[in-house]
């Protein structure tokens, strides 16, 4: 259900199971990742986070959506930006990662929650995907000796998107 054919990030970490401990996926794109939260939610071995609009197609993603205790959901709301968006990594996101102590950090990188997308209502901007960006490096360096996966998920204002991918390719060079 969604967007996707094939659910890259899920494919990449169940190969990554193979050679690593266990793994997090964290999922930034607009909509919920139901797929990606169904193929782990009964494996302790992968965490699988995500920051993302509800109420919004596909209808999942609440924050008592926990799995075998490694789903954690950090719903935003129709109009949020940055401060809530930061505070949703800060508060509810990072100190499970950090506890979780993965073997690889996978990122799900959606960009259709900046602001100037036109499939949703969260208002972030270039400087989010850095700033998230540069948090899940620090969680990799401190578990993972920085192993770290990005895929392409998602943006419709092709300018945005490619702004938004810069930022967030240039903070992962910046290591």
């Amino acid at each position: 259900m969604g967007f996707c054919l094939f659910n890259n990030i899920a494919v990449a970490a169940r190969h990554a199971q193979n050679k690593a401990r266990g793994g997090a996926i964290i999922d930034f794109d607009v909509h919920h990742g139901n797929g990606t939260q169904g193929i782990f939610w009964n494996d302790p071995s992968m965490m699988y986070c995500s920051t993302h609009q509800m109420p919004l197609f596909p209808g999942t993603g609440a924050a008592n959506e926990t799995g075998a205790g490694n789903i954690v959901n950090a719903p935003l709301q129709a109009g949020d930006g940055s401060a809530q968006f930061q505070e949703a990594v800060d508060v509810m996101l990072l100190p499970r990662l950090t506890d979780f102590r993965p073997d690889l950090v996978l990122i799900s990188a959606g960009f259709d929650a900046h602001k100037r997308d036109p499939i949703a209502n969260i208002n972030l901007v270039e400087e989010d995907f850095a700033w998230i960006t540069a948090k899940l490096m620090d969680v990799a360096d401190a578990s993972c000796d920085g192993r770290v996966v990005s895929m392409l998920e998602g943006g419709y204002d092709l300018e945005i998107l490619a702004r938004s991918v810069a930022a967030h390719v240039m903070t992962l060079m910046d290591s």
